[in-house]
């Protein structure tokens, strides 16, 4: 198993529909992190992809001069996921009461998730499903911070460091044999010292952890 119990534990352990009844049009990280994340969607996910943005929100940071051919979004606000004018589609799920998406194998080249990986109760499961409907030579991105709603991150998360949350999901991808090429990307911008000695530091630290879907051997 790849956690135990107490290390999926929430301090919160009430239904997180009910946390997120309320929409939140709010971004959670920073303009910096933003903007190196649209950069790495640009990068690494061609124009005319099917994507699907997995515990999304209002917006879902790709690009906005590339065309897609079919943006799906999940999350757990109706509200927040009409706004996207991104997403093509949405659906509403309680990934950690029923970790099954309702989506067909093979049909996206994309799947990314923006600082939300911290809330996954039940990862090899989540994992397995996006490696399920990516296609072959498809790519995976999580993106996270050190940001997060404390009382809804699982105890392994929020008891962990930051590097350490980086070989964690790491592992959520080597718990699901097929996935390959997997890759991080880190920028943490140091504070200038007048900052530090004010209690004030940089930028969002920016974290990724990339994936492939690999070829069948033929």
């Amino acid at each position: 198993m790849l956690l135990d119990t107490a290390q999926r534990n929430k301090l919160d352990p009430s239904d997180d529909a009910l946390f997120y009844a309320q929409p939140r049009f709010v971004t959670h990280v920073d303009e910096g992190f933003i903007a190196q994340l649209t950069k790495l969607y640009r990068d690494r996910i061609p124009p005319s992809s099917r994507v699907l943005d997995l515990m999304s929100s209002w917006v879902s940071h790709l690009p906005g001069d590339i065309s897609y051919d079919y943006v799906e979004g999940h999350g757990l606000n109706g509200e927040e996921l009409a706004k996207n004018k991104q997403l093509d589609h949405y659906f509403v799920q309680n990934l950690n009461r029923n970790q099954t998406l309702p989506l067909d194998d093979n049909s996206f080249d994309a799947v990314v998730n923006t600082v939300s990986v911290q809330y996954i109760q039940h990862p090899e499961a989540i994992f397995a499903e996006v490696y399920r409907v990516l296609k072959p030579g498809g790519i995976v991105i999580f993106s996270f911070s050190n940001r997060m709603f404390y009382q809804k991150a699982i105890a392994l998360w929020r008891d962990g460091s930051e590097a350490s949350r980086v070989e964690l999901v790491k592992r959520y991808f080597e718990s699901v044999p097929g996935f390959g090429n997997i890759q991080t990307v880190v920028n943490v911008s140091e504070a200038p010292a007048i900052l530090k000695m004010m209690g004030m530091g940089g930028g969002d630290p920016f974290y990724a952890v990339i994936a492939e879907k690999m070829q069948p051997l033929v």
